[in-house]
């Protein structure tokens, strides 16, 4: 089969939250995480069919939808889910934010490493939590980003009730090694920590590399681990909101329950519709996609070495369609501003966790026009700083 990663679809003047953040303004909007290609076939069949019978009142998964994840998950990492683990929830950060709240008390810590995806960060601190940040460690010599174990037994405390992974991780971009999971997993258990971890782009590996669900390090990490997943990035259908909390452990999963009492909106129809149609048909859908992206990611790399001086792409991108640029070279006041004001909308590195003016994150999910005329319009945000 082929599919279509080419063509430029116009979002101007949609209910696209990506592209009307510059709405009336020249600007290419490579900043959240959403793309610009459309979703599998089999999603959009599957939806319509599901729009045509004209129902659409509170739902519930059936088997049918069980049995596409958890077979997935089977074929893909080999991990055997029983269906009594799932926690259906509304979207991902929602499921951070349950686990912040069900895991830990006011006043306690959440650690995660940083830079990572801002609601890492935030979803302690809405339910009066403390959020404990600990930097990677950037090994220029081998361009990798390193999680920095003695800063990480430094930073623990008595207080230190649980740690939010991203694995693979954004913004960097890095897939985690059977190593440095089991590592991290030892030292979760060395210190009482339930792990949450965010897998939401375990499916988006570009070069190979296997993806290991922390929750199979062993059954002394399993029972304190809560795995989060969703079919939202790589199938693009980010707007549907349907995500899963893994929790195999009774107990911890029965805590994460009770957080969701009286605040956690439902998974619609569709989303069920959607989630199925993702893991059950789009296998060669999500090939061709991991295709393309390898190519624009290819492309990316070229352009940023030849063609954008002061910017680095400081470590391989194995995973997800975002890239973590090194601006602090160009010594930009603002370098969001400065590339906006150049026609290109990129995510501000601050967000992350990095000092501002150092780092930029770009999203490549695109058709690959698109990605070479931002690149272009970068080009020249330099060329008249």
């Amino acid at each position: 089969m082929t599919f279509d990663f080419d063509t430029v679809i116009d979002r101007r003047g949609t209910d696209s939250q990506k592209w009307q953040k510059y709405a009336g303004r020249d600007i290419l909007p490579l900043w959240v995480a959403d793309m610009d290609f459309k979703s599998s076939p089999a999603i959009i069949a599957a939806l319509q069919e599901r729009v045509a019978t004209g129902l659409f009142g509170y739902a519930r998964p059936v088997k049918s939808s069980v049995d596409a994840f958890v077979g997935a998950l089977a074929q893909r990492y080999g991990w055997q889910i029983d269906p009594a683990w799932l926690v259906w929830l509304p979207g991902l950060v929602v499921g951070l934010n349950l686990t912040a709240e069900a895991f830990a008390q006011p006043g306690e810590e959440v650690m995660t490493l940083t830079p990572v995806y801002p609601p890492f960060m935030s979803a302690p601190k809405n339910s009066g939590r403390v959020s404990t940040q600990v930097p990677f460690r950037h090994d220029a010599v081998n361009r990798r980003w390193e999680i920095d174990w003695a800063a990480l037994e430094k930073a623990v405390t008595p207080k230190t009730k649980l740690f939010f992974l991203c694995n693979p991780h954004n913004p960097v971009a890095r897939v985690w090694r059977r190593d440095e999971l089991v590592q991290l997993g030892e030292f979760c258990v060395r210190h009482d920590l339930v792990l949450c971890s965010d897998e939401i782009h375990c499916d988006l590996i570009l070069d190979g590399l296997p993806h290991i669900p922390t929750a199979l390090l062993g059954a002394e990490v399993a029972k304190r681990t809560v795995t989060l997943m969703a079919p939202s990035k790589t199938y693009n259908v980010p707007g549907l909101g349907t995500s899963i909390a893994i929790i195999p452990d009774a107990q911890l999963r029965a805590r994460f329950v009770r957080a969701t009492a009286g605040v956690m909106a439902e998974v619609t129809g569709l989303g069920y519709v959607a989630c199925e149609a993702a893991y059950r048909d789009s296998e060669p859908w999500r090939q061709a996609l991991l295709q393309t992206l390898r190519g624009n990611r290819d492309f990316l790399f070229d352009f940023v070495a030849r063609e954008l001086p002061g910017v680095v792409i400081e470590a391989p991108i194995e995973a997800t369609y975002l890239a973590w640029l090194n601006v602090s070279a160009l010594q930009l006041p603002d370098p969001i501003a400065h590339f906006e004001a150049h026609g290109v909308g990129l995510s501000d590195g601050a967000f992350f966790g990095v000092p501002r003016g150092t780092h930029v994150r770009l999203n490549f999910g695109c058709p690959r026009a698109t990605l070479a005329e931002a690149l272009v319009r970068m080009k020249r945000a330099i060329a008249a700083r």
